[in-house]
């Protein structure tokens, strides 16, 4: 009998162990919620970025997630930020400094692979960090300068990913890429769907709508237990006198009503992300916060765990 695709991409958690303690359970934190070009970002003169420059509470981070296990004392980065530095930082506070087990990408825009220079002769000077990539992005890095430097000088070791094959990390955890359609100028794009003793999470940052998916998103939250999904705009005409069909993403008032249907408990696992510097759902008290948390919703929020 043949199996369906997406229920053989549910499937793929079989070798995780199916419990663990609360205490001792794997973690997912969130280091970053922002678009590529974070909060407050370059070149914007506009009040949600000034207010952020003077008040650095205000400032947000490039969209990251890091896993992170205490018992085998492993961690690894889910895309290498221009906020790289202050991520790194960020998780050896949470789990005391140690080298990342491993970095992987979702695709080759600015804001998910361009930290890997930090890696760098230059900087850190890193031994052989596997970086997982799919393998457009794997020819991408090894073909073009200064990524191929890391490449000769094995700061970075390259780890092919292949659509829909689980990557076991160990014997507690295990992530598996799967192909979204997207912007894919240089590479092809993932999201991930990461999987625990006790829960399983979805990632896609960046897609361009769902309609063009070959999936239904709604049944892929239905696997998991939490959704952190593509938030970059808010609703159409978010950016004055630019077309945004020049970079399609799903609206959040898009999926919202997409997802409008669906029971509380389903809704309530959503968490948007990747959120652009001009996302009103940003700026705290707004009326796009009020909304999304009206309709059952929630937002990413830096710093934020999941005991996987």
């Amino acid at each position: 009998m043949l199996i369906s695709s997406l229920t053989l991409f549910f499937a793929l958690a079989c070798h995780v162990a199916l419990d663990a303690p609360a205490e001792t359970a794997p973690d997912l934190v969130v280091l970053g919620v922002t678009q590529d070009g974070g909060l407050p970002h370059a070149g914007c003169q506009k009040n949600c970025c000034r207010e952020a420059w003077k008040n650095p509470k205000l400032q947000r981070r490039v969209s990251c997630l890091a896993l992170v296990d205490p018992v085998s004392s492993e961690c690894w980065m889910i895309d290498a930020t221009p906020d790289f530095k202050s991520q790194l930082r960020a998780l050896d506070e949470i789990t005391a400094p140690s080298s990342l087990s491993g970095i992987f990408l979702t695709h080759g825009h600015i804001g998910h692979y361009t930290g890997l220079m930090q890696l760098g002769r230059e900087v850190i000077g890193a031994k052989d960090v596997p970086v997982y990539a799919m393998p457009r992005m794997m020819d991408f890095l090894s073909r073009n300068g200064p990524w191929d430097q890391l490449v000769r000088l094995k700061n970075i070791a390259l780890r092919l990913m292949q659509n829909d094959v689980p990557i076991i990390l160990n014997s507690r955890l295990q992530i598996t890429p799967f192909l979204v359609p997207h912007r894919d100028e240089y590479t092809e794009t993932v999201g991930f769907r990461i999987t625990g003793p006790r829960k399983s999470v979805l990632f896609i940052p960046d897609i361009d709508k769902w309609e063009k998916w070959d999936r239904r998103i709604e049944e892929v939250i239905a696997g998991v237990d939490v959704a952190y999904v593509d938030g970059t705009f808010y609703a159409d005409g978010e950016i004055p006198g630019r077309s945004m069909a020049e970079i399609p993403h799903p609206f959040i008032v898009e999926t919202m009503a997409r997802l409008a249907s669906l029971p509380a408990t389903e809704k309530s696992k959503v968490r948007f992300i990747h959120l652009n510097h001009t996302n009103p759902a940003l700026q705290r008290g707004s009326e796009a916060m009020k909304t999304i948390a009206k309709a059952g919703f929630l937002l990413a929020v830096e710093g934020e765990q999941v005991k996987l």
